[in-house]
């Protein structure tokens, strides 16, 4: 059985887990606190900044990203305060002068009260998260892309801005994207994504695509899957 941990948060005492977060604490008691790159499916990362609490532990009190702040007994957290809330106000202003447009960012805004970002709008579409190289590199296990430059030219792309080697076209990047700027087409039996072009495999009974050849090759390759277990679709297996 799993040790179990007390901790209180806003003022109200909770039983949890131990080795959980205060914010997977926070969630499974109904208590709301704004997160943007925090994905179950992902190893927690405190980027965003956006979910900073103010932890007590003894007789110190610190701000901390509760996404990746383990809980101890004892803990003593508080979501809603003056200080949080000016730091999540700056964080926002920021994403607001990356990306203005986006409903994700324009709801972060509308819910602390922001009309308009105090720094110059650039409009870049990608508020660098990070999500995108995560999934890449932690679920999919191909590293494809990741970040070049720093500071203001900092930029998710791929190795020397050209065709991926190592991508598979799984879409996993543009999926898990909270802000929605990697754009993933398909036409004609392609799927263009990262500027370049992945041939779609199509199912021998009804004729809908399965997936990118290279990614059914690359789970053929991990998994020891024969390759004609993809010529037909899930619909028709």
């Amino acid at each position: 059985m799993t040790d179990q941990v007390t901790l209180n948060i806003n003022g109200r005492e909770l039983t949890v887990p131990e080795g959980i977060t205060v914010l997977d604490a926070a969630k499974s008691a109904n208590i709301q606190i704004p997160n943007l790159c925090n994905n179950d499916e992902l190893k927690p990362y405190g980027s965003c900044r956006l979910c900073m609490v103010e932890a007590t532990k003894g007789k110190r009190t610190r701000m901390v990203a509760s996404c990746i702040y383990t809980v101890v007994d004892g803990l003593e957290v508080k979501t809603d305060t003056e200080r949080i809330n000016n730091v999540r106000k700056l964080v926002v202003e920021l994403l607001l002068a990356r990306n203005p447009y986006h409903h994700t960012v324009k709801k972060l805004a509308d819910d602390l009260g922001i009309d308009k970002s105090r720094f110059k709008i650039k409009n870049q579409g990608c508020i660098l998260c990070g999500s995108c190289i995560r999934v890449c590199r932690e679920v999919v296990g191909v590293s494809a892309i990741n970040y070049n430059g720093r500071g203001h030219d900092r930029k998710v792309t791929t190795p020397f801005d050209e065709a991926p080697p190592d991508c598979i076209a799984c879409g996993s990047c543009a999926y898990i994207c909270p802000v929605d700027v990697i754009p993933l087409k398909e036409k004609d039996g392609i799927r263009k994504i990262w500027n370049t072009e992945f041939p779609l495999r199509k199912c021998k009974e009804c004729g809908r695509y399965v997936a990118p050849e290279k990614q059914i090759e690359y789970i053929c390759k991990t998994t020891n899957l024969p390759d004609s277990h993809f010529d037909t679709c899930l619909h028709c297996r």
